[in-house]
């Protein structure tokens, strides 16, 4: 496992982390023992960057997450989390000092951690980032030695470039994976001048660049790939990138032959992502362990050719980006 400085405060973060949605049960029933042989590989291969949100499952992936570190040295993983979508209160009411503080404190008992190395927006509306509150908060819970670094997940890139303005931020998260490649154009350049990091999240697409599944893979009830590939729960880009999923499969099978020999079709999506030397970290999620152990060997697969991204920006280009749907 290769490693990245994060932002500019000198400590050095894993370039292949574990998010952690799916521990919450968004992604089909998990069970804590699976969540934990998750941690456990991804550990042993080299993974020391974790990113999972209050919200994920009313709190229960953190839980197991603290449980799991718990076991481990204080200090050696760097904890990301995010906030302001807790059930509860719940919506706007989430957008106070007091509940900022409240939902920070929930976190930090839950992880079983006395600071946080990383407190993130989550993906809060854009007219309530605009007012600025919310950043004054975060630095406000930093002063106080609540967190060590706070940043932002957006949806958006013109909300990437928005949050860059924040004096203090630390990161951004985005959405960025082949079939996402917007935020190469303007984000990513900016948050390198700044040292701002970028930690890139689904990078598989919701599983699509694995490129296993068929038009007819079905999911789970539960899972967030069954009830919102159209949007219909939240923003549409955080399932398949946005893409409808039958098209996805067709998508992810035209570039099959990209895919270099030795190298899985998830482990290329990885690496392209890598290549850019704006990317902090990518933070794949994994059901198994097997996949965890994969997703982290792709730290020390040889770097894409030159050829093989430019394939790729222009696949992107003309059959990719005329299917994404939702904010961009």
């Amino acid at each position: 496992m290769k490693f990245r400085e994060f932002a500019d405060t000198q400590v050095k973060v894993s370039e292949v982390g574990l998010g952690t949605w799916q521990f919450g049960g968004d992604w089909g029933e998990m069970s804590e023992d699976n969540a934990l042989r998750i941690l456990e590989t991804a550990w042993d291969h080299g993974v020391r960057f974790y990113d999972t949100a209050d919200v994920y499952g009313a709190g229960r992936s953190e839980t197991i997450l603290g449980k799991f570190l718990a076991g481990k040295e204080l200090g050696e993983a760097f904890v990301a989390t995010k906030l302001g979508r807790f059930p509860q209160p719940g919506g706007a009411a989430n957008w106070t000092r007091a509940n900022f503080k409240a939902h920070v404190e929930g976190s930090l008992q839950r992880l079983k951690l006395e600071v946080l190395d990383l407190e993130q927006l989550h993906c809060l509306p854009f007219e309530v980032m605009k007012k600025g509150e919310v950043f004054e908060w975060l630095r406000e819970l930093k002063r106080e030695g609540k967190i060590r670094n706070f940043g932002a997940s957006v949806e958006t890139v013109e909300e990437g470039l928005f949050c860059l303005q924040q004096p203090g931020l630390s990161s951004l998260q985005v959405i960025l994976n082949i079939f996402r490649q917007k935020p190469l154009e303007d984000l990513l350049p900016k948050c390198r001048t700044r040292k701002v990091a970028v930690i890139a999240r689904l990078p598989l697409a919701s599983g699509l660049l694995a490129n296993k599944f068929e038009k007819t893979t079905v999911f789970a009830p539960q899972d967030h790939r069954n009830y919102n590939r159209d949007g219909a729960a939240f923003n549409v880009g955080e399932t398949f990138a946005g893409i409808p999923f039958e098209k996805g499969v067709e998508l992810a099978e035209k570039i099959r032959p990209l895919v270099p020999p030795g190298m899985t079709p998830a482990q290329m999506a990885m690496r392209w992502c890598l290549d850019f030397d704006a990317v902090t970290t990518v933070i794949p999620g994994a059901s198994k362990p097997g996949q965890a152990a994969v997703n982290a060997d792709a730290s020390g697969i040889t770097e894409l050719q030159p050829g093989t991204h430019h394939k790729l920006m222009e696949f992107y280009k003309s059959d990719v980006f005329p299917n994404i749907r939702g904010n961009y």
